[in-house]
């Protein structure tokens, strides 16, 4: 049969990123307390298209995607995307996978159990190597987590209580070695005023409301507390770059907190000041 895709185009036009959005999909993902996790991702994968090629086999994402999609660690997804770039005769390969990652969580004081939902995202791009056999490999890890912040201000200035709200924390890591999303979820949690709960008692509840009042924060304090975190992470070894942001539905303001940082090769960024 006549392969359209691989026609020659003669509008000199190249392409970033050709391929495949959106593809919802049952993969396998690694789990500290299981071993593994069953959930459903989004995907999308992409190459590059030299000006030449008419196009590319978008079927051939699936079907490779397919042969990897129930053991996806960080080594297992960059090969992935390495076999879409041989097998397309691409640059470069380019994909991400955004899924829930389930963990089972005791409350603080009953122990009764529930299950938190934590989004993540795994990013990848893969090189041809121009000098060597080994192609050139990016990969980083992104991690959603809500938690709970008491205002400083409002516990300093008020004779009862203290506005709280709850937020997101949103870390993207950069890390060759071998690091678990549970510890870095812990790691967010333990730097908020508290961290959340699917199930709580009263016994919990009243921990959780002293706790959250004992460590007020400020997003500022949140995303400094997160970045200490991670530089001192007990990971093989230490993350290259990371990015912490912290966003709050303010109680009492119409609007939302929000600071970020950024750290790359031992040079840390600055928050954004305070509005």
């Amino acid at each position: 049969m006549i392969d359209i895709q691989s026609s020659v185009d003669t509008r000199e036009i190249p392409l970033q990123k050709v391929g495949v959005r959106g593809l919802s999909y049952p993969v396998t993902v690694l789990d500290k307390a299981h071993k593994t996790q069953a959930t459903t991702a989004s995907i999308d994968l992409f190459v590059n298209l030299p000006h030449d090629y008419k196009g590319t086999h978008m079927s051939r994402f699936v079907e490779i995607f397919h042969k990897h999609h129930d053991s996806l660690g960080m080594k297992e997804y960059l090969a992935m995307l390495e076999e879409i770039r041989s097998s397309l005769n691409a640059e470069k390969a380019f994909g991400t996978m955004t899924f829930p990652f389930y963990m089972e969580k005791n409350a603080p004081v009953s122990a009764s159990a529930g299950m938190m939902c934590y989004e993540c995202t795994y990013e990848g791009e893969v090189s041809a190597a121009h000098t060597d056999s080994t192609s050139e490999r990016s990969f980083y890890v992104s991690i959603a987590i809500p938690v709970s912040t008491v205002c400083p201000c409002s516990k300093a200035i008020s004779e009862r209580g203290a506005h709280n709200q709850r937020g997101v924390v949103k870390v993207r890591l950069q890390n060759k070695g071998f690091f678990w999303i549970e510890d870095v979820i812990a790691a967010v949690e333990n730097a908020a005023s508290c961290g959340l709960y699917s199930v709580l008692k009263r016994p919990d509840e009243k921990w959780v409301t002293e706790h959250a009042y004992d460590n007020p924060r400020f997003v500022e304090d949140v995303v400094r507390e997160v970045s200490l975190a991670l530089k001192n992470f007990p990971a093989e070894k230490p993350f290259s770059y990371f990015s912490v942001e912290c966003e709050t539905a303010e109680s009492i303001h119409n609007h939302n907190a929000y600071a970020f940082t950024e750290f790359v090769g031992g040079v840390a960024g600055n928050s954004p000041q305070r509005g």
